[in-house]
């Protein structure tokens, strides 16, 4: 029998350890940010559902978990599209609302640019409340194209960067071709759920 020196034992028993050690400090290797964020699917719309579709019989309804808004007849799915919602400090209010207001060219009374006489941005992603206006500049408020408003407190749906998570001051973001579906399809009046359906 081959004799093993005890140093040779107590290095491999120590290398052995830290291995352990490094797997259990460190865990499994970490994701890459574009890894954990999922891009949203697109809009589906159900074509047949669509010709039916008036400001008359529709409603929409929109999931915070999900990240998804819905053009509905009755209980079936005309339009299913991606949103961003309020963000945490800023969570879009849960609740049965009806269309408060249509406006395809809304701006913003709160979040916008302070901009120069020349309309050159020199302060991006202000609050009109909080943040003070460098000399020469004023308040423009941020463009929300096909606005529906749901609150007297300004939070609607509207034209929005969709991130793929909750990431808006309140209000529902939607892209390009979703705001207009669903402005086209509803009226001041229009009943909109919002929850965690």
């Amino acid at each position: 029998m081959k004799r093993v020196c005890p140093t040779t034992i107590i290095v491999v028993a120590a290398v052995a350890l830290a291995g352990l050690a490094r797997a259990q400090l460190f865990g499994p290797k970490m994701k890459k940010p574009g890894e954990l964020i999922q891009k949203q699917a697109p809009m589906k719309v159900n074509q047949d559902l669509l010709k039916q579709a008036t400001p008359d019989i529709a409603h929409i309804v929109v999931s915070i978990p999900k990240q998804r808004a819905y053009l509905m007849i009755r209980e079936e799915i005309v339009a299913d599209a991606p949103v961003s919602s309020g963000k945490h400090g800023h969570e879009t209010p849960r609740g049965h609302f009806t269309v408060m207001e249509k406006d395809p060219n809304h701006h913003s009374s709160l979040y916008g640019d302070f901009v120069d006489g020349s309309g050159r941005v020199v302060r991006a992603g202000v609050s009109a409340h909080i943040d003070s206006a460098p000399s020469g500049t004023h308040f423009a408020g941020a463009a929300m194209k096909w606005f529906l408003r749901l609150t007297s407190e300004g939070v609607g749906m509207h034209i929005g960067i969709l991130p793929g998570y909750p990431a808006s001051h309140g209000c529902i973001r939607e892209s390009v071709d979703g705001a207009k579906l669903f402005y086209d399809h509803a009226k001041v009046g229009t009943p909109v759920d919002v929850g965690d359906f």
